[in-house]
């Protein structure tokens, strides 16, 4: 049992998904931009969390979820919004944990359920069964006796492969065999996605903006019949192929994206950019200075607002836009 292997067959429609998916990562490589869109990144996470939850019967809207994230009282129910206070902690984390310790997936667990799960952060201790609308049971879990064998299993299977199954299919593997084990007694689908991204991130950092989520709330009926079908099947071969086409359709999303904001961001926003360190505090007189400018108002009409207006740029004190002590800085 220690050489446990999840079965699947790897197929002709991954391994085409897989060059597609690379080389959409590969146009993502040469625009580098990504790093300077602080709002489409943020707007990204937000879709993931929204997105997420949302497949779980969250019914918050997503400009609930994002005032909620931006501070902002929002009217809902207590729990939804608590679930989407702990969803934006956990996803802040995904750079911190290790993809491949149990111990850190208990702890982004118990981020994600945080006053809202029962045993949050720990595994299940009773039976748990998967049921349809209509409250029929269509599939039964593994007993909760098993489930440290089951998890122990897997994670060591990864750690064992993680360097000779691509990680496209290795976090899709994981995705499926931690929904079939059902380790926690709730919110087993959101530590799931989460987690695929995680695994994800750690080998391509831009996974950690790609709302795959929002792909798979599009497809959420199919994504629960495959899942169906592979428990039904005793394999995952379906559901790796599925992973892959979210992935695959939601980078198409990212790209547009990604270009839409480079032509909308003027070729003076890039020039102030390029003359900003991060985490340095800038006046007015010095940016210009920077740029060789002499003329105020040019500075401030094609430069500074158009920057800030994109998020790109920020103020030290945005709520007094005309303070004497205002500095700019790069986000």
């Amino acid at each position: 049992m220690n050489n446990y292997v999840p079965p699947f067959t790897i197929t002709n429609i991954m391994l085409d998904r897989i060059s597609s998916i690379m080389k959409k990562i590969g146009k993502m490589d040469n625009y580098k931009e990504l790093n300077k869109m602080p709002v489409l990144r943020r707007n990204n996470r937000i879709k993931s969390i929204h997105s997420s939850l949302a497949i779980e019967a969250n019914s918050l809207s997503f400009d609930q979820v994002k005032d909620i994230i931006n501070g902002k009282v929002v009217a809902g129910p207590k729990n939804e919004i608590q679930e989407v206070q702990n969803a934006y902690n956990a996803y802040l984390k995904m750079k911190e944990v290790n993809p491949y310790s149990i111990i850190d997936l208990k702890k982004i667990h118990g981020v994600l359920t945080y006053l809202t799960v029962e045993d949050s952060g720990n595994f299940r201790k009773g039976g748990e069964g998967v049921f349809d609308e209509d409250g029929n049971c269509i599939f039964v879990c593994p007993p909760p006796e098993q489930v440290d064998l089951l998890m122990n299993q897997l994670f060591d299977w990864m750690k064992n492969n993680k360097d000779k199954i691509h990680p496209l299919i290795l976090s899709s593997i994981f995705h499926y065999e931690f929904l079939f084990i059902h380790p926690f007694r709730d919110g087993n689908g959101r530590t799931a996605r989460l987690w695929q991204n995680v695994i994800l991130s750690h080998w391509e950092t831009l996974f950690e903006y790609v709302p795959i989520e929002s792909e798979i709330k599009k497809y959420q009926e199919d994504y629960y019949n495959i899942i169906q079908n592979c428990n039904s099947k005793g394999e995952s071969t379906e559901f790796i192929e599925f992973m892959l086409k979210m992935i695959d359709e939601v980078l198409d999303t990212l790209i547009e994206g990604v270009n839409i904001q480079i032509n909308h961001i003027s070729i003076y926003v890039k020039k102030l950019l390029d003359v900003m360190d991060f985490e340095v505090r800038y006046t007015t007189t010095e940016l210009m200075e920077l740029l060789n400018m002499k003329s105020r108002n040019s500075f401030r009409e094609n430069y500074l607002a158009p920057a800030i207006e994109n998020g790109v740029v920020k103020m030290t004190f945005p709520n007094n836009p005309t303070s004497k002590n205002q500095t700019y800085y790069k986000d």
